[in-house]
């Protein structure tokens, strides 16, 4: 029979382990995206691409891109598509039909820019494809965001069969993120 005392000692010794990991891999990241500047247009051409082959994706899910990240919003503009923006609330993440950037979107939580009060919501079960920011991204759909958990919670309630897709430039990409059981892994990563 294992030793209690011994069970705990080895999950604490996993556990903090990858919490140290994920810690460094967070501020190395942070300096890679300082360092290095991505080209959002290369970026647009392979997610187009990606969604030229999904006809059957109705409502995307974009974000707002911080400084760093791929920005997607000429993507909008494009039609045949819904497109959902997220908004911050409490801890949570909710998600609105934005059909016009620069009337729709405000800067909210965390200087972000989100949609405006009164614009059509999306349950996260309504929507077919998350696009999927974050500091990094590993080849087996693993991420790791800015530490507040943002998108790991809106995508547990994501439906059966919804896409969800990482968004990163290719100096973005690392071979192990260090995952925890609560991380949601990507259907597929995106990185130009």
């Amino acid at each position: 029979m294992t030793n209690p005392d011994e069970l705990l000692a080895e999950y604490l010794a996993e556990h903090v382990t990858k919490r140290h990991r994920k810690r460094a891999m967070r501020e190395d990241l942070r300096r890679r995206i300082d360092i290095n500047k991505g080209d959002s247009g290369n970026v647009v051409k392979e997610v187009s691409a990606y969604l030229e082959d999904k006809p059957m994706v109705r409502v995307v899910a974009v974000y707002s891109a911080l400084p760093g990240e791929a920005d997607l919003s000429t993507l909008v503009s494009r039609g045949g598509k819904i497109w959902v923006f997220p908004k911050v609330v409490g801890e949570d993440l909710y998600f609105f039909q934005v059909l016009n950037l620069k009337e729709d979107l405000e800067f909210g939580a965390f200087g972000i820019l989100e949609p405006k009060e009164g614009l059509r919501e999306y349950d996260a079960s309504q929507i077919d494809l998350f696009l999927c920011p974050g500091l990094g991204f590993d080849v087996r759909g693993g991420r790791i965001g800015r530490g507040r958990g943002f998108y790991d919670r809106v995508l547990s309630k994501a439906r059966a069969g919804a896409l969800k897709v990482g968004v990163c430039f290719g100096f973005q990409l690392v071979e192990d993120v260090a995952t925890e059981p609560h991380d949601i892994r990507m259907n597929c990563v995106i990185a130009g």
